[in-house]
């Protein structure tokens, strides 16, 4: 059974960053409870870093992924995170010892649901250039952890009317890239109508770097 470890960034005493009416910590939340529901209901094997509003360290933090299935490379991290720093759309961030297609399929999806793709990307420690710079990819042994920005909450262009609005859909676009990604079966929402990219669509691509 394909197994996921959904972690809700921040939390507790650290908000994460905030603004515009966006709180971080409390969006994260509700993405990452989202994202767990719908996995769960189409039969994966899920479980969440934290489900309230609790302040974790970054050991801790990666001791519930390592600890929710072990140290396996066919264990899915998806970590949520919403961006600050005035840029606009989403970005993906993957570690070193993995490939960046299933970064691609989030950035894929997440565009069919109407929001701007910045990249997807890998990110080295200056210090170590051998080692991830987040801990989140660094620290969690061997599992295919990923790091998503969903937008930035400072935008100067349309991601703070479209995190408020949109955040659903964007949750349901990683459940989306994450089944095709196992080759599963989805089954959309009751009473939804969420877009398919077909055929001749403009989607990202990206690179394939390791």
């Amino acid at each position: 059974m394909a197994k996921v470890v959904i972690d809700a960034g921040h939390g507790g005493n650290d908000p994460g960053a905030s603004g515009n009416g966006i709180v971080e910590k409390e969006y994260t939340l509700k993405i990452s409870q989202y994202i767990y529901d719908r996995l769960k209901d189409l039969g994966l094997d899920v479980k969440m870093t934290r489900t309230t509003d609790e302040t974790l360290s970054p050991t801790e933090r990666v001791d519930r992924v390592l600890d929710a299935f072990g140290n396996d490379s066919d264990v899915i991290v998806i970590s949520n995170h919403i961006n600050a720093g005035g840029g606009d759309g989403a970005e993906v961030i993957y570690a070193l010892r993995n490939k960046n297609t299933l970064s691609n399929l989030i950035l894929r999806e997440l565009e069919s649901e109407g929001q701007n793709i910045r990249k997807a990307y890998q990110r080295r420690l200056p210090s170590d250039t051998s080692k991830d710079y987040y801990f989140m990819q660094r620290n969690t042994g061997n599992t295919e952890a990923i790091t998503i920005e969903y937008g930035f909450l400072d935008s100067k262009g349309d991601d703070v009317n479209q995190l408020k609005n949109n955040w659903k859909n964007y949750a349901e676009a990683v459940v989306r890239a994450i089944v095709e990604y196992l080759n599963l079966s989805y089954t959309p929402v009751p009473g939804e109508n969420y877009y398919t990219v077909v055929s001749g669509d403009k989607i990202f691509m990206g690179n394939n770097e390791q």
